[in-house]
């Protein structure tokens, strides 16, 4: 058993498994290791968008997991756990992660897209080792991930509606379990078949032994996996107190692979001062920092990204075309070596296939990169090429003078789209537009379904643009009528966005004007979406003042932005827009209470979406 060697080290341990997972807790249980389980009440909400890749965000919600659950034993048991595990397994396929199914429907929508294609299934990792010095909780973590590769067979609908008919796909992640029926949707794995099964025993044996048996110090060395600290870290779990320890603390761990020295012991020559020199700095050398690297190279990715959609390239490859190099350097006029190397990076970035047949779309790129998809960013990306692009470009300047640097990028004032007081071109309006059009349909049904509208029949959407989200609230609330409110060159253009003819009669009108001079349409609900954040206090003051002088007795004010959590964090990618140092600023649930309620509205509710903004809502009282 290949975890006999660690069990020994683990008797009398308090290891628990942070997972309700039957699968997980089975796997573990066959390899002999003991332990309990404290299923986790982290509530899985992590912004998918702020992470780089999928794993990440696996990594990171494990962690969360196993953390929250060490925190609750500590505060709330007698006993501290000596080692909580956390794992969270996702399916992902062109970049986008699949969650566990709504209902019937959702699960069908997800096993059409996997049928007959290949989708990766990532388990994230983390082992945190908790101690306690005079009461209070210090943790460790050590994590890792395994992918494996799973292809599907082309699903015929009597085969997927009686699989979902089930019930099987409901609580599993990608709605399959390859364990149990679900295993006759697959053509075939490449890769651990347990990890897709929910835990990779494997990689996860090899990072125990790693951990609490390290070789001796006369080893010729072991390749290290992903960048688990040496076992030093876990000294006071191993009874080992030998030369191998001692090494391993004074030379941090075994080397990635032998070195000259090494090699020629083992054939009884010494090695020279000056190799075995070399051996012991090799040895000492942390491994390299691939995460900040990564981070470092970004803006080249961020570069290649809105090239390749300002060029078309997604556009030339979309609805399943498969093109070589020069096919699409024709079609978007540019050279066969750039047009070459541009479409690599793309492949490298997950954003296209190559195959030996030429380049593709992958499934998140049909989705978000193509320009006429319902679903596109089209328009946000070249916002982000056009403007914020240069706004970051002069970055250390803004840090330097605690002012944005807006008038010095091309494209906007600080304080909106359409406020310019150097004016916009008609081409610079649409994109602008395009880019807001863009960002309200994908945060729109967040926002509309955070609470439950039903009990109002008008609503003015102040600021509401090309009426995203005027959209999607009509949908949901068919009884419901909605004023879109802005400024006249904003309307004059929001006509070029409309889904369609519209009928004399139509739920969503529009109204132009300005919401801090003039007079604001008549409503049961007023609706700020993405307002108050980009405002100084100043102009947020006078703004809530006229909506609440407007708001009648009875009705209610939703605001729609990205709040900040109880210790004033946010998602990476919400931190790095206020880099941006324009007058506003994000806010808490207590905060937005503490603002409504000074212009007079009560009962503020704040609701956590899961998507790009959050909602509050808030009432103005009846009268007694």
């Amino acid at each position: 058993m290949v975890l006999c060697p660690v069990i020994g080290k683990l008797l009398g341990k308090r290891v628990v498994l942070a997972s309700a997972s039957p699968r997980r807790r089975e796997i573990l249980s066959q390899a002999g290791l003991r332990f309990e389980v404290v299923p986790s009440r982290f509530k899985e909400t992590l912004d998918k968008a702020s992470f780089p890749t999928p794993y990440a965000y696996a990594i990171e919600t494990a962690k969360q997991k196993a953390l929250e659950v060490a925190h609750r034993m500590h505060l709330k048991d007698l006993r501290t756990p000596d080692i909580v595990i956390g794992a969270d397994t996702i399916v992902t396929i062109g970049g986008l992660i699949l969650e566990k199914p709504l209902d019937k429907q959702d699960a069908y929508r997800m096993l059409s897209r996997l049928s007959g294609k290949e989708h990766s299934v990532v388990t994230g990792v983390v082992i945190v080792h908790c101690s306690s010095p005079e009461g209070r909780l210090e943790t460790e973590a050590w994590e890792f991930h395994e992918e494996t590769r799973v292809t599907f067979s082309e699903l015929s609908e009597e085969l997927l509606w009686e699989y979902i008919h089930s019930g099987e796909p409901m609580d599993k992640a990608g709605g399959y379990g390859i364990q149990t029926l679900g295993g006759m949707l697959v053509e075939r794995v490449h890769g651990d078949f347990l990890n897709v099964v929910g835990f990779p025993l494997n990689h996860f044996c090899k990072k125990l032994a790693e951990l609490y048996c390290p070789p001796r110090a006369d080893a010729t060395g072991r390749a290290k996996h992903d960048s688990i600290p040496g076992v030093d870290t876990f000294e006071n779990l191993s009874d080992d107190d030998d030369a191998a320890g001692e090494a391993a603390r004074a030379g941090g761990g075994a080397a990635e692979t032998p070195g000259a020295g090494a090699l020629e012991e083992a054939r009884g020559e010494p090695p020279t001062r000056g190799e075995a020199n070399c051996n012991a700095v090799a040895q000492t050398l942390p491994p390299p920092p691939w995460d900040l690297l990564e981070l470092m190279d970004g803006f080249k990715a961020s570069k290649a990204l809105f090239t390749a959609s300002k060029l078309g390239v997604f556009d030339v490859l979309k609805a399943g075309a498969v093109l070589q190099a020069a096919e699409v350097a024709r079609k978007i006029e540019a050279s066969v070596r750039g047009t070459s190397r541009l479409l690599d990076a793309c492949a490298g970035l997950g954003l296209l296939r190559k195959t030996d047949r030429g380049y593709s779309n992958t499934e998140l790129a049909n989705l978000y990169l193509a320009s006429d998809g319902d679903c596109s960013l089209h328009g946000v990306i070249a916002r982000c090429d056009d403007h914020t692009w240069g706004l970051f470009t002069h970055l250390e300047s803004a840090i330097r003078e605690g002012t944005s640097q807006s008038r010095g990028a091309p494209g906007e004032d600080a304080e909106g789209l359409f406020q310019d007081p150097f004016g916009q071109g008609k081409e610079t309006r649409l994109r602008s537009l395009l880019a807001t059009h863009s960002l309200g349909k994908l945060t729109a049904r967040h926002v509309a379904s955070a609470f439950d509208l039903s009990g109002f029949s008008s609503a003015c959407d102040l600021g509401g643009c090309t009426g995203a989200l005027a959209h999607e609230l009509v949908r949901q609330y068919p009884h419901l009528k909605v004023t879109v409110f802005d400024l006249p060159e904003v309307i004059k253009h929001a006509s070029c966005f409309q889904p369609g003819e519209q009928p004399r009669t139509a739920p969503v009108s529009f109204v132009s004007g300005d919401f801090f001079k003039d007079r604001l349409p008549e409503a049961e609900l007023y609706i700020l979406s993405r307002i108050l954040h980009g405002c100084s206090d100043d102009k947020v003051h006078a703004l809530l003042s006229r909506v609440s002088e407007s708001c009648k007795p009875g009705g209610a004010l939703l605001v729609a932005e990205a709040v900040l959590t109880a210790d004033k964090t946010l998602p990476v990618r919400a931190v790095l827009r206020g880099l941006s140092l324009t007058p506003g600023q994000q806010r808490s649930a207590a905060e937005y209470r503490q603002l409504l309620e000074e212009h007079g509205f009560t009962r503020v509710q704040a609701r956590v979406t899961g998507g790009l903004l959050d909602a509050v809502l808030a009432f103005r009282e009846p009268e007694p």
